[in-house]
This record gives structure tokens, C-alpha cells and sequence, in this order.
């Protein structure tokens, strides 16, 4: 009596046809009973699609096959259970067949005669235009739902698959996840932390994967790129981009702020490498004319005398490389900090949005403490019962003891830096808010005993959308957050914004 193995598979669409694995098993069995084989080994794979080649129980059949020598026939209900592409079908066959085992199907006329042959190749192009025509209505009602608004990707970070109220498939913020994941955009969206920081930070709180992994650096970066999160569904390969139905987990502005810094369209507060020292406002103010940004470096006359200018080299601009002075430039712009002071009571009110502020900081930093400290006591708690185990009980050897405490310290020892880092700074947040009265009462001024480093952040505090010079004079298109924000809360308070400044843990 020949010895044979039996495959059985279906994936997670059959499941509830008529294609279960026990009906499988059975008509494979009883043809190995008809044909007078024994059977070695059944192989079952659930949920696993006849297209990819990486079917875990399909390699192990070859492996037997290999190593037993007397294995003949590899037999399957169906030729559509073993492969849905013709290539990948004569591929498999071909493995088969120079171990010298054949391929037979319960239900269906193949062998090694020409028309067994001819019979299999049909049957095998037949599956493959199933599985064809099946992915195509399923691509089309893939891309009908999203067009309709639904969501039929896995959950990213920071969802959980649910059902709606029309009984639909949709996401819905994961109420651990979600607020990490706000918390990332909100930061970074601020133009004062690095991805690295902000990652890092996020770390600290325990934001993982799926899978229980720390996000990666290329993961984060894919993270903040995602649409999904401001409420939008974008599949560019399909042109779909509608508003999906589902709640988002942070607003549009945030995002598009997000995205913005990301390419490079909106300067983050740090300086960029390529800025000089002698130069402070270059890269920062925009021509008047094109938009263009102004660059700016030091000329030698022919009397080799050095002057500074700013100029702008756009050559679409229609005043190419009009020069302007650094002094002329610089004294124009403290003239203009000057001429938007705000008004005494909207530093009343700066006050305790200022307050308010603080206490949301606070909170997020005690947040982060407690994160950090659960995460110490929990590797303490794991090193004594390790010692524990291998001084009390006896219950590992001291090789593994050693390795396992090593692993255990280098954690212990990098969970107290963290709790380190997030322990809270005590602020004096009196004195603070007198010198942000003094700097906003005097903006000029103290721009200009700022280092470059100082210059640019408080440029940029001040004018997030940057600022244009043409005619000798600058303009701004979105009047300075601490003025038009002010100004506008004496109609309604919510909504204030305060002074970006450094969230508890972050590295300056």
C-alpha cells in the first residue's frame, strides 16, 4: 500500500461556504481508501489565500515529501485548494515532480495520461479566472464603500474596528490609543519638537503597536502622514479622497499644520543649519513681490570693503536680486514689532489664558510621571522575582539567572532615566508671566539682544505664517497670535492659544 498526504485549506472568505476543512479531510481520505493509499500526514491551513506562497502547512508538506521517500501522491479535494494561478500550480507541480510524487484531485479527472494532463491545466486556468474575477468584485466593492465614506482598511493606531448603527463595518477611537495619538499631533504641530522627541515622549507613555512593539521612527513618521486621523479616507492609486464616517481623532488644522512642517512648507522653530549667524531674518521673511523666501550673505566692493544684504534671487520675481541692507532690514523689522503692541487689557486676559495653560501642562506632566514610575515599579517587581526564583526556589539555572538580570537592569536603568526626565520642574510661573510682559510690551527691543537661536524662535512664535517685506516696509498676512488671538477672545474666550513653549520630558 502506497503512502499518500492529504492537503485541506480555505481562507477566511470560504469559511462559510461549503468548503470546511472537516469535508476536505473526509473526501481526501476517502479517496486515498478507493485508491488503496495510506495516508502519512493530513496538512490543514486555515484562513490563508491560494495567491501567496508564504502558506506555512504547504511547506511542511514539501519537507515530508522530501524526507520520506515513500510518499507517492500529494491528493486535495480540489485543484483550486492547492493553487488559484496557473504559474503558481505548474511551479508546485514541477517541486513535486522532481521528488518524485504526483498531484491527484478527490473530485476531478487529472492524472499522467495527455488528457489527465490537459484536464488539470484547464481546471487550474479555471481557478485562476475565479480568483481573478473574485478580486476584481471585491477591488469594486472595496472602493464603492470608501467612496461612500467607510472605512475597510485594518484599524490604524489609535482605532478599534466596530459597527455602526446600519450595522456597517467603521473605526472608532481606541480610548487608550487615541489620546497618545492626539497628544503626538498637538506637539508636533507646535514647530518646537523634533519627530524624535515627540516619538520619544510617546514612548514613555506606552503608545505601541498592534503587535505590543515600540513605534519605530519610520512607523511615527508614517503615523503623522496618515489622513485618517483628521477624519479623511485617501487612496491616491484609486483617486478616492472623501470624509469618512467615523469620528477623527484631531482637527483639520492640526493636521494640515503637521503636514506642512513635514514638507518643509512652514519652518519649524529651531534653526535650520544652513542660517548664519550674521543673519537672523534669513529663510524667515518673504519677498513682498514673489513669496518667494529672502536669502541674504556679505558683498565685497571693489574697494574691498564688506557690506550685509538681504535679497531675494527668485528669478520669476519681478525685482530679481534687489538688494537691501542688514541694518536697513533689522531696523525695519524692530520698527514693526514696535507697532503691534497689544493693548493693556488684552495682557489682563493674556494672564489667565496663560494660567490656564500652565494647569493643562501640569496635568500632561503629571501623566507622564505616573507612566514612567509604573514602568519602574513594574521591572522591580520583575528583578525580585527573578532573584527570587533563582536564590528561594531554585527553579532556573545561574546562566540563565545572569542573562535574564542583565536584560532586566539595562531596562531598570533606562525606565529611571525616563522617570527622571518626567519628573516636573517647580516654575515660577509669576515671574514667567512678567517676562512674557515685558517681551510682548517690548518686542523689538528684545528681539534684538536675542541670540540667533532666540531671534528665530521668537520669530516665529510671533509669526507662524511668516512675514513679507516689499517697499521697505513688512506685512503679514495672519496677524501674530498673541494680538489677533487676544483681541478676538474679548468676543468669545475659547479657543486662546498661549505661548508655545517646552512640554514637561521634552529635550530643548
Amino acid at each position: 500500500m502506497g503512502q499518500a498526504v492529504a492537503y485541506c485549506r480555505v481562507s477566511t472568505e470560504e469559511q462559510t461556504q461549503n468548503l470546511s476543512l472537516a469535508s476536505q479531510r473526509k473526501i481526501c481520505l476517502e479517496w486515498c481508501q478507493r485508491n488503496d493509499y495510506e495516508v502519512a500526514a493530513v496538512f490543514v491551513e486555515e484562513g490563508e489565500s491560494a495567491k501567496t506562497a508564504d502558506r506555512t502547512q504547504l511547506k511542511e508538506l514539501l519537507k515530508l515529501c522530501r524526507e520520506r521517500k515513500d510518499v507517492e501522491v500529494v491528493v486535495v479535494a480540489r485543484l483550486d485548494r492547492w493553487a488559484r494561478n496557473s504559474l503558481d500550480h505548474a511551479n508546485l507541480r514541477s517541486v513535486l515532480g522532481a521528488i518524485g510524487v504526483t498531484l491527484r484531485s478527490a473530485t476531478e479527472a487529472i492524472d499522467d495520461t495527455y488528457t489527465g494532463k490537459f484536464m488539470e491545466t484547464v481546471l487550474s486556468a479555471v481557478a485562476e479566472l475565479d480568483n481573478s474575477i473574485r478580486a476584481d468584485r471585491s477591488i469594486k466593492g472595496m472602493k464603492g464603500r470608501l467612496e461612500q465614506g467607510q472605512w475597510t482598511f485594518p484599524p490604524p493606531i489609535g482605532y478599534l474596528a466596530a459597527i455602526d448603527g446600519k450595522g456597517e463595518k467603521t473605526i472608532m477611537p481606541d480610548p487608550e490609543r487615541a489620546p497618545l495619538v492626539e497628544k503626538a499631533f498637538g506637539w508636533f504641530s507646535a514647530g518646537i519638537y523634533t519627530k524624535e522627541q515627540v516619538r520619544r515622549k510617546l514612548d514613555q507613555l506606552g503608545l505601541k503597536t498592534k503587535r505590543g512593539h515600540k513605534l519605530s521612527a519610520q512607523s511615527f513618521n508614517a503615523l503623522l502622514r496618515k489622513p485618517v486621523y483628521a477624519g479623511w479616507i485617501v487612496v491616491p492609486k484609486w483617486d478616492i479622497n472623501v470624509q469618512g464616517r467615523f469620528t477623527s481623532i484631531v482637527d483639520r488644522d492640526t493636521f494640515d499644520r503637521v503636514q506642512a512642517l513635514l514638507q518643509g512648507r512652514a519652518p519649524a522653530l529651531s534653526p535650520r543649519k544652513r542660517n548664519h549667524p550674521d543673519f537672523p531674518l534669513r529663510h524667515f521673511v518673504r519677498c513682498g513681490d514673489c513669496g518667494k523666501p529672502m536669502t541674504a550673505s556679505w558683498s565685497t566692493s571693489h574697494t574691498k570693503r564688506k557690506y550685509a544684504f538681504y535679497r531675494c534671487q527668485h528669478r520669476g520675481c519681478i525685482t530679481p536680486r534687489r538688494n537691501v541692507s542688514k541694518a536697513e532690514m533689522e531696523s525695519e523689522f524692530c520698527e514693526f514689532l514696535h507697532l503691534i503692541l497689544p493693548k493693556p487689557e488684552h495682557m489682563r486676559l493674556f494672564r489667565a489664558v496663560f494660567l490656564d495653560v500652565c494647569k493643562g501642562r501640569q496635568t500632561d506632566a503629571a501623566t507622564l510621571q505616573d507612566a514612567a514610575e509604573k514602568k519602574v515599579l513594574d521591572l522591580r517587581e520583575r528583578k525580585r522575582k527573578l532573584d527570587e526564583a533563582f536564590v528561594y526556589r531554585h527553579a532556573i539555572d545561574e546562566r540563565t539567572y545572569q542573562e535574564m538580570k542583565a536584560a532586566l537592569l539595562e531596562q531598570l536603568n533606562l525606565a529611571e532615566m525616563e522617570q527622571r526626565d518626567a519628573r516636573k520642574e517647580e516654575l515660577d510661573f509669576e515671574a514667567i508671566l512678567n517676562f512674557a510682559e515685558f517681551v510682548l510690551r517690548d518686542a523689538g527691543n528684545f528681539w534684538s539682544h536675542c541670540s540667533l537661536e532666540q531671534k528665530q524662535r521668537f520669530q516665529q512664535v510671533l509669526f507662524p505664517a511668516g512675514v513679507y517685506f516689499a517697499n521697505g516696509a513688512y506685512r503679514t498676512p495672519i496677524t501674530t497670535w498673541s494680538f489677533s488671538e487676544i483681541a478676538a477672545a474679548e468676543d468669545e474666550k475659547e479657543g486662546l492659544v498661549a505661548l508655545p513653549g517646552i512640554e514637561p520630558g521634552f529635550e530643548d
